[in-house]
């Protein structure tokens, strides 16, 4: 099945939803509030919710919906189609003006990613794919890094763990380790081999890594749990609890034997 409307719908999505956030992007004012300790929301991650929900709802209204930033209705669990979103990736990054955050947008079919899209506002950055349509950046084709020695290799890695001292162990079994604020942005940056790899050893949920999972694929990578599950997207519990790992086939098999 060819999704190409549902691809161009995202797209467009992505890019107006970045407007909303460059408009909160250099403003003190974003109205900061806890929506638990250590995770933070903005007013500007709900406008962009809430349009990126309206858009791609009023384009396609029998599917689902799963987002961040909107109650859940376990509704969607009856739909074979749907969309799984993230209006603002990095929100403290955000909140820092830091520009490694994005928005994330997904189409899930039977529970497999077969459109994602992922933008950077600030760098003007957009990572598109559809299932067996290839990956792109902008108006480029991407593929992933065919990098095997993990010597030679720059590991993308979130900055919360890297602070914390959780990647001091394997200081010198990568070339570099490159810590990124928003997790489908770190992933992005391996379909178009800005880095070679990404781990994560904290929880995600689907939204943060959804865009992504499709993305990585299309430029011929991988991305599954450490112990090489695949991971299946509109789940009743969204938390995805096993580290996850984002590489070629050949450089997963050596990061999953190094951090099992």
């Amino acid at each position: 099945m060819i999704y190409l409307s549902e691809l161009i719908a995202a797209k467009v999505a992505a890019r107006n939803a970045g407007k909303i956030l460059l408009k909160y992007y250099q403003d003190d004012k974003k109205n900061i509030q806890e929506k638990s300790k250590d995770n933070p929301v903005t007013d500007a991650d709900f406008e962009a919710d809430q349009y990126i929900k309206n858009f791609l709802m009023g384009e396609f209204p029998f599917d689902g919906w799963l987002s961040e930033e909107t109650v859940d209705d376990l509704i969607r669990l009856e739909k074979n189609r749907v969309w799984v979103v993230d209006p603002l990736d990095g929100t403290k990054e955000f909140i820092e003006q830091i520009p490694h955050f994005c928005v994330s947008i997904a189409l899930v079919d039977n529970h497999i990613p077969v459109v994602g899209v992922i933008f950077n506002p600030v760098t003007d950055e957009l990572f598109y794919a559809s299932k067996n349509s290839g990956a792109f950046k902008n108006q480029s084709r991407i593929f992933c890094s065919k990098e095997v020695d993990l010597k030679k290799s720059n590991i993308a890695v979130s900055r919360s763990e890297f602070q914390k001292g959780e990647w001091s162990t394997y200081q010198n079994n990568f070339s570099e380790i490159s810590p990124i604020g928003s997790i489908a942005y770190k992933i992005a940056k391996v379909s178009d081999q800005s880095v070679d790899c990404f781990a994560t050893i904290a929880p995600k949920n689907e939204w943060d890594i959804c865009a992504a999972d499709c993305i990585i694929h299309e430029a011929g990578g991988i991305m599954k749990t450490i112990d090489s599950r695949t991971i299946l997207y509109n789940q009743k519990k969204t938390l995805v609890t096993d580290p996850i790992i984002a590489s070629n086939s050949n450089m997963f098999n050596a990061i999953s034997d190094l951090l099992y």
